[in-house]
C-alpha cells in the first residue's frame, strides 16, 4: 500500500532522540480502552534534574473531536498528555490506556499542530496545516505504581523487525521513516504479539511522581 504524502508530528522532537514509529490507525478501541487514576499526575525521569516531564490529567470535553468516534462516550476514561523538556519545547496529546491481553500501553495522538495554534485565523502558514495528518504513537507501560515504567517505540529497532520478517506487519516507508498502515484489529494483534521484544519496544525509561 502507498500512503500518500504527508508530514507526520508526533513525540519524536521531546524523546531525546528516540523517534517513535507512528500508525495511521488507533490501537485504542471502546473493548479495549483502560483506566488507572494513578497514572494521574506529572512524572518525571530524575527528579533533581528533568529531562522531560509527563503529565496526565482528564481529558477536557472539548478535546472529545482528537478521538476515534466510538471512543467519544468514554472521554472520561482518556488523558490530556502534556510534555515539556528542560529546553521549553512543549507538546501536548490525548492519550487513551489500551489493555491488549494481560499489557497496557497508551494510544498518543497530537492535539496541536507543530507551531501551536489551532485556529486557521492565528496560523502564519494557514495553507500548510492541510498537509499535516494526525498520526498515533504507541507507548508500552510495564507499571503504574510509585514508578511509572514505559518503554517507546524506536524506528530503527522496527526496521530490523521489518528486516526479519518484511510482512510482520502491514507498512510503508515515507522519507525512510516507517508509517504502520495496518487496521486497528491487526496492530492490536502485532503490538500484543512483540510487546516483550525489544526490537519494537527497546529501553525501559522509569519516571517519578513529582511530589505537589
Amino acid at each position: 500500500m502507498r500512503t500518500r504524502k504527508l508530514t507526520p508530528y508526533c513525540l519524536a522532537a521531546l524523546l531525546a532522540g528516540c523517534v517513535p514509529i507512528v500508525s495511521l490507525h488507533p490501537l485504542c478501541t471502546k473493548e479495549t480502552i483502560a483506566y488507572e487514576e494513578k497514572l494521574l499526575g506529572t512524572w518525571v525521569e530524575d527528579a533533581n534534574q528533568p529531562e522531560v516531564t509527563w503529565e496526565f490529567a482528564h481529558l477536557e470535553q472539548s478535546a472529545a473531536r482528537l478521538l476515534p468516534a466510538d471512543l467519544r462516550d468514554a472521554l472520561d476514561k482518556c488523558y490530556r498528555l502534556n510534555l515539556a523538556d528542560k529546553e521549553g519545547r512543549r507538546g501536548s496529546f490525548a492519550a487513551c490506556l489500551v489493555k491488549l491481553q494481560d499489557k497496557l500501553f497508551l494510544d498518543v495522538l497530537p492535539d496541536r499542530f507543530p507551531s501551536g495554534e489551532q485556529d486557521p485565523n492565528q496560523m502564519k502558514l494557514v495553507y500548510n496545516a492541510f498537509f499535516f495528518t494526525p498520526v498515533h504513537s504507541f507507548v508500552r507501560v510495564s507499571s503504574i505504581g510509585d514508578q511509572l515504567k514505559i518503554r517507546l517505540t524506536d524506528d530503527d529497532g522496527f526496521k530490523k523487525l521489518v528486516q526479519a520478517d518484511p510482512k510482520v506487519v502491514k507498512h510503508d516507508v515515507l522519507d525512510d521513516r516507517p508509517i504502520l498502515t495496518a487496521s486497528t484489529e491487526e496492530l492490536q494483534a502485532f503490538v500484543a504479539k512483540y510487546a516483550d521484544d525489544e526490537r519494537l519496544f527497546p529501553g525501559e525509561v522509569t519516571l517519578t511522581r513529582r511530589s505537589k
